[in-house]
């Protein structure tokens, strides 16, 4: 392929190749090399079973941006390109997310292990790249392709060569044709063996829309750079040199090229051009959150490139509702999300305001625009074209803003759709747009429009991500039986933030309440339907009453049906508030923080710590920890308390310690918790934090009796259930209701009971509970009895009266349970 210059789009050929020997490598989502090219086996110093797997930050370290003074005469003017190293570390973390270029210093493997000579003078263990980055778009697990060029190799051959470089500096041509575009095409596959056509053709297509790779070498050459091994002869700076040297020799005038005032007014304008790009670049896509992104894009050309600066975006993007399909129309929706000027204050505020939304019709140079993709340029706003414009604002006259100013309109692309488009104005005595400003404006649109795709991909992603986790958490009731429950949930900070933590509370017979928090190791959604399979299973089986080390048991057996892909780790209580213990069980999971009413005191259990729940074949042991009334418990995932670089003891001591802060309510102890240990930096998982303060039951509250397998045991327990609730004064209208109710089910147990006494028991809570125990193992079950059936109507009669009732196994047989409302006190 032949390079060439490059002036106002048009590329002129000449005779040296523009092929130069290339490194690629692609990196995966993850950051891992998934190709690693002999090129950069010769240049990095690390073989191809090495490279692959491992993760790119490590294989590439960037050890600093060169220096001004190394070799000024190379690298010349263009020393503020050594501004752009650290951001090759930076592409391969997956933190830039448009095409970047530079030159880096990297510290490699000793050369001399991989039988390549050092060279001379250059340290065995330092390379100076030039490189090229693009995220690549589309099916399979790349994301990101990197070129890169032996800075070391050009230099050498400039020295032989005599080439005389002023500069050698990597960038990027768009909209201009690429004439080793055919070539790529075919050659790519060679490169990286694994790609078909179709796959080839797909990325260098998206090269070419994202700006082909160059290298500007002079003053008026910029080099399109294509994978091949060669090095560009410089041939014709050498003779231009020759030129100047006979005409000097012969007293003759300089040649043209030496002489042309106004080629070094165009090469200082489009080097402008160049460090303005290169600027605009660096300081958008600093954030993933689409409304920051704008804010940016908007503020990176204002005042340097245009006075006024409005962005209109799509009604889909703005909505977050995923891509938008099809061509816009005259219907179409935009929303003016930002306007940045340099009028003074208000000035635009009442007659353009951000966030209006409106169509644009098709005679003006908007919809123009957005229907062909392509920069539209007004050199200065006629009378008439104002009159057109202002015309779409009702009851406001926007001409005095805009009549005499030169207009520019760029449209914000990504994958050939337009999502928005931006208005650049002038002020009437600055110099009027031309075309070399539409060149700039669309690569200037090229890169915003590609980091505010991925700012609008991660917004969707990201209200996807928490629309499923928060249709997974529970919403739990701030009052169980003898406790209070407050619960926090913090998304993790990374893109696809969903996880795999969660919480729960489970009603239980008996005045007793389930508490359970659990953490499925990994992200994304793969982790959070696992999370969801389990919570549902533990949810089945405390409803079913099973102990808490069967009940992990049960679960880790679940895990393992499953597959084997995932592991969690689960803490499961019951607390039982008229016993005032709490029963444990742990499976990997970090202990609960105990904090006493009494004094404050804050500790961690002391639990047998269990294997995380898929591991298989490993038992589980529960314990019974006594409380008070008063007490707290606080259980947490890891994401709280772990840090990156940080022992999980500091967080830990940090979480007992905010735990026992007094707090005037439990919501304030739950924020209390979070401000101490988020606060601390570097958390990137998922937190679920669920207190509980257990209030208990009073002794006074809790009436029982055992009542004989007689008939006569019926009229008993009315008579009991009556006196009772008179004592607790209680109205005759909820006794009558409890009477009848009692009478069902006391008569159900007594018929179905073999040798042990019924067991009958009253709480009054928040609730009045009242719960019936016999030695049956068959449940019953609700019936639609026929009008001659003489059996079946009983807990009929109790679904229709209660506000809850239930049944549940119990290790003698099975209790029946019914709750009323209590009239407020």
């Amino acid at each position: 392929m032949d390079r060439g210059t490059e002036r106002d789009g048009a590329v002129t050929e000449h005779a040296a190749s523009g092929r130069i020997p290339l490194a690629v490598v692609v990196v995966d989502r993850e950051g891992l090399v998934s190709h690693w090219s002999s090129g950069a086996r010769r240049l990095f110093g690390a073989a191809k079973e090495e490279a692959v797997g491992r993760a790119a930050v490590d294989l590439l370290p960037v050890s600093g941006a060169l220096p001004e003074d190394d070799d000024a005469s190379l690298y010349g003017a263009y020393s503020a390109y050594d501004g752009l190293g650290h951001d090759l570390e930076t592409s391969l973390d997956g933190r830039l997310y448009y095409p970047a270029a530079g030159r880096a210093r990297l510290t490699v493997p000793e050369r001399s292990e991989m039988g390549i000579p050092p060279r001379e003078g250059w340290g065995s263990d330092r390379v100076d790249v030039l490189w090229w980055a693009y995220p690549l778009v589309g099916p399979g697990p790349e994301r990101l392709l990197v070129l890169g060029a032996d800075l070391g190799r050009l230099q050498q051959e400039a020295q032989e060569e005599d080439t005389g470089y002023e500069r050698v500096a990597p960038g990027f041509a768009l909209h201009t044709d690429f004439p080793g575009a055919d070539e790529l095409a075919r050659r790519l596959p060679e490169i990286l063996p694994s790609m078909s056509v179709e796959e080839s053709a797909r990325i260098v297509g998206q090269i070419l829309e994202l700006g082909y790779p160059v290298l500007e070498f002079s003053q008026n050459d910029r080099v399109p750079v294509t994978p091949d091994w060669g090095v560009p002869r410089r041939v014709e700076r050498r003779a231009r040199r020759e030129r100047a040297a006979r005409a000097a020799a012969q007293g003759l005038p300089l040649p043209q090229e030496y002489t042309d005032e106004a080629e070094d007014l165009e090469y200082v304008a489009v080097r402008e051009r160049l460090e303005f790009l290169n600027e605009v670049s660096g300081r958008i896509g600093t954030s993933l959150d689409l409304s920051r992104t704008i804010v940016e894009v908007s503020k990176a050309v204002v005042p340097r490139f245009t006075d006024v600066a409005g962005t209109y975006l799509r009604e889909q993007v703005v909505a977050g509702e995923g891509f938008p399909e099809g061509v816009p129309d005259t219907t179409t929706m935009w929303h003016r999300v930002a306007l940045e000027h340099t009028d003074e204050p208000g000035r635009w505020d009442d007659v353009v305001p951000v966030g209006e939304a409106m169509p644009f019709p098709a005679h003006t140079p908007f919809f123009q625009c957005m229907t062909t993709g392509d920069p539209v340029l007004v050199p200065r706003i006629s009378e008439q074209l104002g009159h057109a414009i202002a015309s779409q604002f009702e009851k406001r006259d926007i001409r005095p803003l805009i009549a005499g100013r030169s207009m520019l309109v760029v449209p914000l692309k990504a994958r050939d759709v337009v999502l928005g488009f931006m208005i650049l104005l002038r002020h009437p005595e600055r110099v009027e747009f031309n075309d070399m400003d539409r060149v700039t404006g669309a690569e200037l649109a090229a890169r915003a429009g590609l980091v505010l795709d991925n700012a609008r991909m991660y917004t969707y992603q990201e209200s996807v991500a928490e629309t499923l986790q928060d249709s997974m958490l529970p919403h739990i009731p701030p009052r169980m039986a003898g406790c209070d429950i407050a619960t926090r949930y913090l998304p993790g900070t990374l893109l696809g933030r969903v996880g795999g933590d969660w919480f729960d509370s489970v009603k239980l017979p008996g005045a007793r309440t389930a508490l359970v928090v659990g953490d499925v190791m990994g992200h994304g959604l793969n982790s959070a339907a696992m999370m969801g399979q389990l919570r549902t299973a533990v949810q089945t089986m405390a409803a079913l009453d099973l102990p808490p080390a069967q009940l992990l048991r049960n679960l880790d057996d679940l895990a393992q049906r499953l597959g084997d892909t995932y592991l969690a780790t689960c803490l499961y209580a019951v607390y039982d508030p008229i016993a005032g213990e709490l029963h444990i069980a742990n499976a990997g999971h970090i202990p609960p923080v105990l904090v006493s009413a009494d004094n404050g005191h804050s500790e961690l259990l002391d639990l047998p710590t269990g294997a995380p729940i898929g591991v298989g074949g490993v038992p589980f042991e529960a314990v019974r920890v006594r409380v008070r009334p008063g007490d707290r418990i606080v259980m947490c995932t890891d994401g709280l308390v772990e840090v990156r670089g940080e022992d999980i003891g500091v967080g830990l001591a940090t979480l007992c310690e905010s735990a026992a802060h007094p707090a005037a309510s439990m919501d304030d102890a739950c924020d209390t918790i979070i401000r101490a240990l988020n606060t601390r930096g570097g958390r990137k998982d998922d937190v679920a934090l669920l207190m509980a303060r257990l209030n208990g039951i009073e002794p006074e509250d809790v009436a029982e009796w055992r009542l004989a397998l007689d008939p006569a045991a019926v009229g008993r327990a009315r008579a009991v259930v009556r006196e009772q609730l008179y004592d607790w004064g209680l109205s005759r209208r909820l006794a009558d209701s409890a009477e009848l109710l009692v009478s069902e089910l006391v008569t159900n147990a007594v018929r179905h009971s073999h040798s042990r006494p019924v067991e009958l028991r009253l709480v009054r809570g928040e609730t009045l509970l009242c719960e019936v125990d016999d030695d049956d193992h068959d449940l019953p079950t609700l019936l639609n009895a026929g009008p001659d059936d003489e059996t079946g109507r009983g807990l009929r009669v109790v679904s229709v009266l209660a506000r809850e009732w239930g049944t549940s196994r119990t290790s003698a047989g099975k209790a029946v349970w019914f709750e009323l409302t209590l009239p407020r006190r």
